[in-house]
């Protein structure tokens, strides 16, 4: 009996080791490291490397050329440096200074791309993952979790009859939802090419920015509806019953869509309707959404051409897919019933930066009311994010 429990007891303390191992066995070194100026301090351990750089998008960008089927297009990519091999094999590198920002990057080590293992934060765009650092002031610490009353986050399921699926969406609700009996106005928020419901919530920081302008006062109570815009998909990938297939850039389910995503668009609207408190007249709704989402907004908003009050397109795929021969017609019909704002934003090296401004002078020609912001930078979330944050305080006054 006495050798059994000896037995035991060595066994639990091997695998209490084990498990220690896996805990605390990691690298501790500082990285990334925020110092007091906002410049910022990488290190990664790898004494065998013969090369250790460094990208994010907080470096000199570069030109990349991505196809989309038969169409290319060039965008700014996040530029390289190298570290600097110091003392036991510790590469390392400092910034300048950094202005206020979400930030994201990643190692590549002898040609490898990998992630710091210092730095447990990551995001996923696409199919890329990245780490992510933020530097604190200004309109970044709306991206901050502040000490503010929080609202919720919640992925429902919704029954989509126009394209004969259950789907997945994600509903942010605000501070004191559960408790009152109020009703309240709804943003619907709409991703780009490649993202998925989940692209708004994480990229996009949506809940903090919510949670803090409300708590300022700056913006409305409201309920925040992010769908996924691909008509070929449930849910985001590693979601659905197809399991855990790599994410594409356009789309990426196994399915042929029945129909478009503009056209099921009321399946959402009556899913969000029908389940929350929620002012469900025109003045009550907005839509907005980034690059394929603001091409979504654009349809969806002329195609259901009374139902929004208030429209956002950022860096917008203007027109994307738009074949049906109707579109001045709805939009004529969508001036002339009347709208609060139509608010459209690109950074002026943006590649749609052109296409927005000639949909901005066929507007003109229309008498078709709009307000215009342009901002520096490309096609970025952290334009977008900015976006969202001036664009939220404008909505249901």
């Amino acid at each position: 009996m006495k050798k059994l429990f000896l037995l035991i007891v060595a066994i639990t303390v091997s695998l209490t080791s084990f498990g220690q191992q896996a805990l605390f066995g990691g690298q501790t070194i500082n990285s990334p490291e925020i110092n007091p100026d906002n410049t910022v301090t990488f290190r990664f351990s790898a004494p065998k490397a013969i090369s250790v750089k460094l990208t994010g998008d907080f470096l000199p960008t570069t030109k990349s050329t991505i196809k989309f089927g038969e169409m290319e297009m060039t965008m700014d990519a996040p530029g390289t440096v190298d570290l600097v091999e110091g003392e036991n094999g510790i590469w390392e590198y400092t910034s300048g200074v950094l202005a206020p920002e979400l930030y994201s990057y990643n190692f590549i080590v002898d040609g490898l791309t990998v992630k710091d293992p210092n730095n447990v934060y990551l995001i996923r765009d696409v199919a890329s993952v990245t780490n992510v650092f933020l530097i604190s002031g200004g309109t970044a610490d709306l991206y901050r979790v502040q000490d503010v009353p929080h609202g919720t986050v919640a992925r429902r399921w919704y029954d989509s009859p126009t394209l004969n699926m259950k789907r997945r969406v994600t509903i942010y609700t605000p501070a004191g939802y559960e408790t009152s009996k109020e009703k309240y106005p709804v943003l619907y928020l709409l991703h780009g090419a490649g993202g998925d419901e989940e692209a708004w919530i994480a990229l996009g920081r949506t809940s903090q920015i919510l949670d803090n302008l409300i708590a300022q006062g700056k913006a409305k109570p409201m309920i925040v509806v992010m769908t996924n815009g691909n008509a070929d998909q449930q849910a985001a990938p590693g979601e659905t019953v197809e399991g855990f297939y790599k994410p594409a850039m356009m789309g990426g389910g196994n399915t042929t869509p029945v129909a478009s995503f503009e056209a099921s668009f009321k399946d959402v609207i009556k899913f969000v309707e029908s389940n929350y408190r929620v002012i469900n007249k025109k003045e009550g709704r907005a839509i907005a959404g980034l690059s394929m989402g603001g091409g979504h907004t654009y349809g969806i908003s002329k195609l259901y051409e009374n139902t929004f009050d208030y429209m956002g397109l950022f860096s917008a795929a203007v027109g994307m897919g738009d074949n049906s021969g109707d579109a001045d017609k709805q939009l004529a019909t969508q001036r002339d019933n009347g709208f609060k704002l139509y608010w459209i934003a690109c950074g002026n090296s943006d590649f749609l930066y052109q296409s927005n401004l000639d949909y901005m002078k066929k507007l003109d020609g229309m008498k078709f009311p709009y307000t215009f912001c342009e901002s520096d930078g490309g096609h970025i979330w952290r334009n977008w994010r900015i976006y969202l944050t001036e664009f939220v305080p404008m909505l249901f006054k």
